[in-house]
């Protein structure tokens, strides 16, 4: 493919990522009013979001795999008509089981949008020159990140939440066209197909079990109650059914065992686990951090967040540049890594007292690390995987990081929840002996998350005081999983970028006499 015909498909599977990714940063600032609207309660709440994650995690792999079976340009359309139907029975959803429910639907396509837009990319582009188009991949990123937020407050103040939903469709409409129109790729016919649903089945509920686990331990149940007890034990058991099927019994499992024995792959797997846990574990508080602890709003919070894509942005254009161009790429992976590690530990000193240029600092510090890295990454497995495991390779790099995401989310969730409510506790209770007028205002005080603007002044320096404590906490708790995604990067073997699509050794087999 030509420069010019790489750059037309290209606009429509950017269109397709950016729909995905606004599906999720569009509703968080809606979800008070949704769950007030419908008449939700607190687990509602968190099943709004688990409920996506959960499906878009679970299925990752699974279109990964039909990527290498399928024609993947009617894969990609597919995604994009399921995230369609979801995104339109939430937007009329009467109740919270009927959201909650095409939330689910809604994942599916995201997961599938998740794992093939970077499939077909390394499908028309050689590793060598996909540099010089994953600036583009960052700045739709961006784009999504920063206006996600700031669309849905502005929608749900003027035309109403359920606009959140429908805001997308007309996007993916467009995408699907384009893709349509733009995207020509070769359709490889395998008459052995042979679709592995045991080992599907296995591994959506094995980690859909472990997934409920951490996203309800310490909401709705205890840690270390019967509950989590039993949810923990049938994760393990399925989890280890799913592994003996793809190991001994199915035919073309879903995701091949024997792509581990492959170094880069099996590190890469390594570091993104633990890339998700810090990344999506620490920063998914920091708008929680800027309402809370600096009594910022929803739009204000969101706005903030352009300091960390800015460096993002940055660092993914000119390290995919110069990568293209040099064929070298390791040593933006380990500096990548040195400045996430840079990022999260300046983070780990803020409390409600740091001024917000230096949170600003730090951010952009984090941003520029996670740009170098988080695309190189995927990078370093798609040059060394071959061509017909393209689609498998890459979507387990995007699962396993997706799995860390969503266990540190939980995990963290769970560190800021029991810091604050004790910060809280205590400092309430110093307030009241210090200040016995005040004991009515302090009983009113409600759990969950407060508004902290409408609270008298002391009562609201305690609050913001806990937020801002407990902030700087959880990146303390999320630094030595980025030390580990490090050690992981430094044992990958540095492998010059091939300049084709193809492995050697597979355009060696192809143009022997035998083929």
């Amino acid at each position: 493919m030509t420069h010019r015909q790489v750059l037309e498909a290209l606009s429509g599977l950017l269109l397709a990522m950016f729909v995905a990714m606004l599906s999720s940063t569009i509703v968080s600032n809606a979800l008070p009013t949704i769950v007030d609207d419908l008449q939700g309660s607190q687990t509602g709440y968190t099943w709004i979001v688990v409920a996506t994650m959960l499906a878009m995690t679970a299925t990752t792999p699974i279109w990964g795999k039909f990527a290498d079976l399928f024609d993947k340009k009617l894969l990609v359309q597919t995604a994009l008509v399921i995230f369609s139907v979801g995104s339109l029975i939430a937007g009329f959803a009467p109740s919270m089981e009927v959201l909650i429910g095409a939330r689910v639907v809604q994942g599916l396509g995201v997961g599938g949008l998740t794992a093939l837009v970077q499939v077909v990319i390394a499908t028309m582009v050689s590793p060598r020159e996909r540099g010089r188009y994953s600036g583009y991949i960052g700045a739709v990123f961006a784009l999504a990140t920063v206006s996600g937020p700031l669309v849905g407050g502005v929608l749900v103040d003027t035309v109403g939440w359920r606009w959140c939903f429908f805001a997308g469709l007309p996007v993916a409409a467009l995408a699907f066209v384009v893709l349509q129109k733009t995207l020509r790729l070769p359709v490889v016919k395998r008459d052995d197909v042979s679709i592995d649903y045991l080992g599907a089945f296995l591994l959506v509920g094995g980690v859909s079990i472990l997934l409920v686990w951490v996203s309800l331990g310490g909401i709705n149940f205890e840690w270390t109650s019967w509950t989590s007890g039993l949810l923990v034990a049938a994760a393990v058991a399925v989890i280890a059914a799913a592994i003996h099927v793809e190991a001994n019994v199915a035919k073309d499992p879903v995701i091949p065992l024997r792509l581990f024995k492959d170094r880069t792959l099996t590190l890469a797997t390594v570091a993104s686990v633990l890339i998700g846990v810090a990344m999506f574990g620490s920063t998914v508080y920091l708008s929680l951090y800027f309402q809370q602890a600096k009594d910022m709003s929803p739009t204000e919070a969101g706005l903030m967040s352009i300091c960390m894509v800015g460096g993002l942005l940055v660092s993914s254009i000119l390290s995919g540049r110069i990568i293209s161009a040099t064929g070298v790429w390791k040593r933006w992976l380990v500096g990548g890594m040195v400045a996430v590690i840079a990022g999260i530990a300046l983070l780990s000193t803020i409390d409600a007292g740091t001024p917000l240029w230096h949170t600003g600092i730090f951010m952009a510090v984090l941003g520029l690390g996670l740009g170098a890295t988080m695309q190189n990454l995927v990078l370093a497995v798609q040059n060394t995987i071959a061509l017909a495991d393209m689609g498998a390779g890459s979507s387990v790099v995007a699962f396993f990081r997706s799995l860390g995401g969503s266990v540190g989310i939980a995990a963290l969730g769970a560190v800021l929840a029991h810091q604050v409510a004790d910060a809280v506790k205590a400092g309430l209770g110093k307030l009241v002996a210090a200040n016995p007028e005040l004991a009515d205002q302090v009983a009113h005080q409600k759990g969950g998350v407060p508004d902290v603007s409408t609270m008298p002044a002391p009562i609201r320096a305690i609050f913001e005081s806990a937020y801002g404590d407990a902030t700087g906490h959880i990146f303390l708790v999320a630094l030595p999983f980025a030390v580990g995604a490090l050690i992981a990067v430094l044992f990958i073997k540095e492998v010059p970028l091939r300049t084709s699509v193809k492995r050697e050794d597979e355009l060696m087999a192809e143009n022997s006499p035998q083929a």
